[in-house]
């Protein structure tokens, strides 16, 4: 139980700076000059973000993820497969409920890789094979790279204008930085390990700034006269819809392919998640500076809930696995 609140507590304080970080956009948007110099800063911090997480990524991990190809297969048809098709589903709402700039935010949402840290932890609350999740979330985020750009061009190009440029900005801002990150991890991982409060503290703070950045170009468009607090409220309810239908889905799946309980666990906490602290710098990368704020709502709705209702779980989960645990030879 204390293990859950830490968890929680910890990303909840994420959320309530992120929170801030609209706030002050709605009320001191960033204009002219200022703006043009947050768009450079906004570069950089989305190159930092992917130079750390090639710095922190293990090359072993991802050719581990070989070796059980049917557990980490799985993850991966979950996050890229069974959340796009939730994701055009939800395409078929009326604009009278949910407006086409958040309908788009939750396809995009839908798209994104797994999380890494609340994925792990959760998987280990609930007395989940730990190993499998470390690689089973890194795995999807490095194959996210590629991925979620390839079906954003295929599922949002038409919206979003994707284009030759917008392929020439992930080379620059996503894969030039995670492939220096993994050519110099050997010098640097060891230094990351030993700093891991300072490289949180950045990478997290780069994410609010690209979210403050977002939203204040949303303001100076007016971002908030065309988003209602019922159709907010309405992003809401489709994101718990579609998180129970993967949780279903994911538990179902499981079973059916003949997973150990603990491989099992992997594949719901990985499987069920979606990432905000890629997904947020992948927006600024991928999709129109003037949509973006309202676009990524929906994934900042759905990872709070997303980590409320995997955090009941996974403690459920470990107490019932404890008689279980606890039974067998040591």
């Amino acid at each position: 139980m204390n293990a859950v609140r830490r968890v929680i507590a910890r990303v909840d304080l994420f959320i309530v700076a992120l929170l801030g970080a609209v706030l002050l956009a709605t009320l001191l948007p960033a204009r002219g000059t200022t703006a043009d110099v947050l768009d450079y800063a906004v570069v950089i911090a989305v190159g930092w973000l992917f130079f750390l997480y090639g710095v922190r990524l293990p090359t072993q991990e991802a050719v581990n993820a070989l070796r059980d190809w049917r557990l980490h297969g799985s993850v991966l048809a979950v996050t890229f497969v069974v959340f796009p098709l939730l994701g055009l589903l939800t395409q078929l709402l009326p604009g009278t409920i949910i407006p086409s700039d958040l309908a788009d935010g939750l396809l995009f949402m839908c798209l994104l890789p797994s999380t890494v840290q609340s994925s792990i932890a959760f998987t280990s609350i609930a007395r989940g094979n730990v190993a499998g999740s470390v690689v089973a979330a890194s795995f999807s985020n490095l194959a996210g790279i590629v991925i979620t750009p390839l079906l954003v061009a295929l599922l949002l190009g038409g919206t979003v204008g994707f284009s030759t440029d917008s392929i020439g900005k992930i080379g620059l801002q996503l894969l030039a930085p995670f492939i220096a990150g993994q050519l110099v991890r050997r010098w640097l991982a060891p230094w990351v390990l030993r700093h891991k409060r300072l490289t949180t503290f950045t990478d997290r703070g780069s994410v609010i700034l690209v979210v403050y950045s977002a939203f204040s170009q949303g303001v100076v468009d007016g971002i908030w006269s065309t988003v209602s607090v019922g159709s907010i409220i309405a992003v809401g309810v489709v994101c718990v819809v579609v998180l129970a239908a993967v949780l279903g889905i994911t538990t179902s799946l499981g079973h059916r392919l003949g997973f150990s309980r603990a491989d099992r666990v992997v594949l719901l906490m990985c499987g069920s998640k979606k990432s905000l602290a890629s997904g947020i710098p992948m927006a600024t990368v991928l999709l129109p500076a003037a949509s973006i704020g309202v676009m990524v709502l929906p994934l900042m709705i759905f990872h709070q809930i997303q980590l409320i209702v995997c955090a009941v779980i996974a403690r459920r989960m470990g107490d019932a696995a404890e008689p279980e645990l606890a039974a067998q030879p040591s």
